[in-house]
């Protein structure tokens, strides 16, 4: 016999099949973490250990050395970790070793955005080449029609002769730049 919660409703016992309500666990919002110089990969490491949420976003760089040409996997905003935490429940973060700070305006954390950290992960999940790009505060949006980027968001330039979608982190103040194809761009 399974035991079910119950209800009491005046003399009679309702049982309550949990089946039925499904309960929803609340995400909590996403907070963008400043580490120390180079700490980036240990930090979320750290907070994946303690059963945090983090997203550490990374591309591939080509760096010349002076006898060869090598490619390294580096961070998209150098010197930031993403990690989904309570607010109120900080002390974890912020003892982690190699955090600096979290991220906001004074002393007062400022969660980012979801639909910023989900257009990030998509731009690096598109397969396009991405890379670091200058925050820009002016500029069209502009909405992708088609393709794995369809439904991002951002600002559309040109680079010599190549079309970019820039997506911004409006908290950190940094931007990710993807090439794309402006067939499929439509003004947001």
């Amino acid at each position: 016999m399974s035991l079910s919660p119950v209800f009491e409703l005046g003399a009679s016992v309702v049982p309550v099949n949990l089946q039925e309500f499904p309960v929803e666990i609340p995400k909590f919002p996403w907070y963008g973490i400043r580490t120390r110089s180079n700490q980036e990969r240990n930090v979320a490491a750290s907070f994946e250990g303690k059963g945090y949420e983090c997203f550490l976003p990374m591309y591939r760089q080509r760096k010349r050395w002076s006898d060869r040409i090598v490619v390294a996997d580096v961070p998209l905003f150098p010197g930031y970790v993403f990690c989904r935490f309570d607010y109120w429940q900080r002390l974890p973060i912020m003892t982690t070793l190699g955090v600096v700070a979290i991220v906001g305006f004074g002393c007062d954390p400022a969660p980012i955005p979801d639909h910023e950290i989900q257009a990030v992960e998509r731009v690096l999940k598109s397969g396009f080449a991405a890379e670091p790009h200058p925050f820009l505060r002016i500029g069209q949006r502009v909405r992708i029609s088609h393709g794995a980027l369809k439904g991002v968001e951002g600002v559309l330039l040109q680079k010599k002769s190549e079309w970019r979608l820039v997506v911004s982190v409006n908290m950190l103040q940094r931007s990710v730049s993807v090439e794309i194809d402006p067939v499929y761009v439509t003004t947001s």
